[in-house]
């Protein structure tokens, strides 16, 4: 826009034109009087008539230039308010100062003076805190994209809401697979007659239909127990809410005719390319038999693994085919090796110890060096009278090494045998586990999302009592010229006896099959029971922990032990398993701070409910009647408060399901 000193340089083209017209006229003048004055005042005239016509054409530039002003100005106060983004300016408070028009359609105008936080939830500590200019943040229905312009204090919004509904709208047809497996058909169907066979057929097909068609789920049957479906994540998403009501569906239908069948379903998630999420589908129906079967697992992409169902336990094989083959494929292994070395899970029990010789056995039985790790540390109260047996026997007592000792006996080729334990975070030494090339997992337990990496031989049976079990199984495979010892059988059936509380929970016909094999090789049931005995100490302190139990309506009995005392984890769990006993107790959890200072919660149930999701909700893990979780980050009030969020939710979602 033009000012004074821009009007004033019109006189100076005008000056120099002036002083040209005198020169000349002067000129003139001198030699042509008349017609000099003649020349002068046409040029007088001339000058003016120039000089009026650039007066005035300055003028009307003046005046546009004033107005295409107050258009960019106009055009500007325009985009601040109308144009589709949003801007707030704050003060040092944090606290809304002014904001435009456009975001005065969405926040309402007595939000003004009100914190920013208020609005968008800790959107402030969120920038300043990770020193970030831009972030996401939704309003109502709105979802934007924020902006920090820190020098004035101002957020810019810009509206992705179309955007985010479009990437939802994505995400809800992205493919979903999975794998349907009836857990028990072949033994079930095995000796039935071809018509009840039929109906059976029949009913769980109808059902298995039934339930796709109401969620638009494409399933073909490819196999007398198998079907597979495709289906989208919003379709998945619709049968989540229903918790997979399917599973209840196909065990009730299957008793009307009077048998047993159970579902398991392994579903992959969360990518657009089929080969992966094929992949995870199968992978999730390896980790839901691996939990017992009767249960959903669902694996997404880069995501832990959900699940549903698992309210039953796990179905009893009837075959022994299956421990044949396993037996003979541990002492493949084994003989490829050079030596073994055992363990069992961190703070190692009866069970543990039981299964670990019976490796050791197998091991010795076919010419192949064998050790066993403990150190000085793991060996409790139980473990410890079950020693002085053993030091009494060279043989025996030579097998064990500290992991030390371990250490130096590994090569490439020693074959290391987990036991009782399948988490890598669980092993008693998990230095030894990493370094080993050759891994083997005997375990009862329930699978877990987390699994030893790239193991030569898995034997996971949740059916089964214990690791003892299992082991005792694989021994009677083996070279029957090298029988076990007297201790060594018994250790491994005190082993089965701690799992199944004395043969009550857990125990299948399976179970008396083994123990019946262990006491044919000399298991002195007296002396078992020996090692189980507790000094006047612990029986005290287990009493102590029942005596403080919180018993509450829904059948929960719940000890919340004295901070200020330590307990040994064998009296937790006994205490837990004790709790049962009492009138109206379908669950029980122990909780107390062990002596490292951490805290640990054992968990026990009748098998009404399902005490592994409680745990692995704590970050532990188990079966459904038997679980436990051990926590160092939390206060004692802490684990409480959550141990009762999550049981609550266990309910809560049995209830719905019922």
């Amino acid at each position: 826009m033009y000012n004074v000193l821009d009007k004033r340089m019109i006189f100076i083209p005008f000056g120099i034109a002036a002083f040209h017209v005198l020169v000349m006229n002067i000129f003139i003048t001198v030699n042509h009087f008349n017609t000099g004055l003649l020349f002068f005042v046409v040029s007088i005239i001339l000058l003016t008539l120039l000089f009026l016509y650039l007066y005035r054409s300055l003028k009307v530039s003046e005046i546009k230039f004033r107005q295409m002003a107050l258009d960019v100005a106009g055009s500007k106060q325009y985009a601040i308010d109308n144009l589709p983004m949003g801007l707030i300016l704050l003060n040092d408070a944090d606290e809304i100062e002014w904001m435009n028009d456009y975001m005065g359609r969405v926040i309402p105008a007595d939000n003004v003076g009100e914190p920013i936080n208020k609005l968008f939830p800790n959107i402030m500590t969120t920038l300043k805190a990770n020193n970030i200019q831009m972030t996401e943040s939704s309003f109502n229905d709105h979802h934007y994209k924020i902006y920090w312009d820190e020098n004035h204090q101002a957020l810019h919004l810009l509206d992705i809401t179309s955007q985010r509904n479009r990437e939802l709208e994505l995400e809800d047809k992205k493919p979903v697979i999975g794998i349907l497996f009836l857990d028990n058909y072949d033994d079930v169907t095995q000796n039935m007659s071809e018509a009840v066979k039929s109906e059976l057929n029949n009913s769980i097909t109808n059902t298995i239909n039934d339930w796709a068609n109401h969620h638009h789920i494409y399933i073909r049957r490819f196999s007398q127990d198998r079907f597979i479906i495709v289906l989208n994540s919003k379709s998945l998403k619709e049968i989540e809410a229903t918790r997979f009501n399917l599973l209840d569906e196909v065990r009730e239908r299957s008793q009307e005719i009077g048998v047993q069948i159970t579902l398991s379903i392994g579903i992959g998630e969360g990518s657009s390319d089929y080969i992966e999420v094929g992949e995870l589908a199968q992978s999730s129906l390896d980790l839901a038999l691996g939990r017992g079967g009767d249960q959903v697992s669902i694996k997404a992409v880069n995501g832990n693994a959900r699940f549903y169902g698992g309210k039953t336990d796990p179905m009893e094989k009837r075959t022994r085919v299956k421990a044949r083959v396993i037996s003979h494929a541990l002492r493949d292994i084994l003989l490829e090796g050079e030596n073994v070395l055992i363990m069992g899970h961190k703070h190692p029990d009866m069970d543990a110890l039981g299964s670990a010789i019976g490796v050791a056995r197998i091991a010795t039985m076919n010419g192949i060096k064998a050790n066993i790790i403990l150190n000085d540390e793991d060996i409790d109260d139980t473990l410890q009278r079950m020693f002085k047996e053993v030091q009494e026997r060279e043989e025996l007592m030579d097998l064990f090494v500290t992991s030390d000792e371990a250490w130096d006996l590994m090569s490439t080729k020693t074959t290391v045998v987990v036991v009782d334990t399948h988490r890598p975070s669980m092993v008693l030494d998990e230095v030894i586990l990493n370094k080993a090339t050759r891994k083997v997992i005997i375990d009862h337990h329930r699978r877990a999302d987390d699994f030893i990496s790239s193991p030569l031989l898995v034997y996971m049976e949740p059916y089964a009592s214990s690791a003892s079990e299992l082991v005792a199984e694989l021994l009677e495979y083996q070279n029957k010229e090298q029988k076990l010892s007297r201790l060594e059988a018994t250790i491994m059936l005190t082993g089965i006896i701690v799992d199944t509380r004395n043969y009550t929970l857990r125990t299948g016909s399976r179970t008396f099959d083994a123990a019946s094999f262990l006491r044919s090789n000399g298991a002195d049931p007296v002396l078992a029971q020996t090692f189980l005995k507790d000094d006047i100490d612990t029986y005290i302190a287990r009493s102590d922990l029942i005596k403080s139990a919180e018993i509450h309506d829904n059948g929960m009995a719940i000890v919340k032990a004295d901070p200020s005392m330590t307990y040994h984890p064998v009296t937790v769990a006994q205490a837990a398993d004790q709790l049962l006993q009492i009138e109206g107790v379908k669950a029980s959890f122990v909780m107390a701070i062990r002596e490292d200072e951490s805290i640990g919660i054992s968990a026990r149930s009748l098998g009404e409910i399902n005490v592994q999701i409680v745990m692995e909700s704590l970050g532990g893990g188990g079966h459904l009647s038997n679980a436990a979780t051990r926590v160092t980050d939390k206060s004692m009030d802490e684990l409480y408060d959550e141990l009762l969020s999550a049981i609550d939710e266990v309910l809560d979602n049995r209830s719905e399901e019922e």
